[in-house]
């Protein structure tokens, strides 16, 4: 469900001009939902692409420290959803269809509740609890601006942004109707607030041999026991 600001709205009955002004955007989002669904007709499973704000917007291969950090990061939450029965986890693919937007988040869970209605052959998900992006030139200014709005507004309790060439993590919880920030650093423990338990070494994200070592010896497993 998304947040509305209300006081918007406000300023806008304010206008005399609020009647044209309506017309010219319904007829701006009726071409852009055609814009919408030629992209979900098009959209391929062989490239990273959303669309944003009426736009398609196809990203980059990704560079060595950016799919370590994903994956390091996914073979932890993973791990830790499967032993508890928590939920489903997402990584790179998975397409969320918000009210304007439709993301591929870096990595993305749902919680058991909302997961469980999930089925084979699925395209399209809803809002997560959780997700976490991981920074690149090309989509950190999306990722700090239009995603963390459009993440807050429809929700998503918790959103974690990395920087994996600072090695920094900066962890946010949605308190209100606003983002928090709660953690950012480079080491220090993280403790999440959807996946209840769960405590990881900032620093172990950003180390294949640390996350290796830090799921094969159950560490994980002292907190969410």
């Amino acid at each position: 469900m998304i947040r509305t600001d209300h006081s918007l709205v406000d300023k806008i009955l304010e206008l005399p001009e609020a009647p044209v002004l309506l017309d010219q955007l319904r007829s701006a989002l009726a071409e852009e939902q055609k814009r919408r669904l030629h992209f979900y007709e098009h959209v391929s499973e062989m490239e990273k692409s959303e669309f944003i704000n009426g736009e398609v917007i196809v990203h980059s291969p990704v560079k060595k420290e950016h799919n370590e950090v994903s994956g390091n990061l996914y073979k932890i939450i993973d791990t830790y959803v499967v032993e508890h029965d928590l939920g489903f986890v997402g990584i790179e693919k998975i397409l969320i269809q918000l009210t304007r937007n439709d993301y591929e988040p870096d990595l993305c869970f749902f919680r058991k509740e909302k997961a469980k209605g999930f089925k084979k052959g699925q395209q399209f998900f809803p809002e997560p609890d959780l997700v976490v992006e991981v920074l690149s030139k090309g989509t950190e200014k999306r990722d700090r601006g239009i995603k963390f709005e459009d993440y807050g507004k429809h929700q998503v309790e918790e959103y974690w942004i990395i920087d994996p060439r600072k090695e920094t993590l900066e962890q946010y919880h949605l308190k209100k109707g606003n983002y928090d920030l709660v953690h950012k650093s480079a080491t220090g423990l993280l403790k999440s607030f959807v996946l209840k338990g769960l405590e990881i070494p900032v620093e172990t994200i950003f180390d294949k041999k640390k996350t290796h070592q830090f799921v094969k010896t159950g560490l994980f497993k002292i907190s969410g026991s």
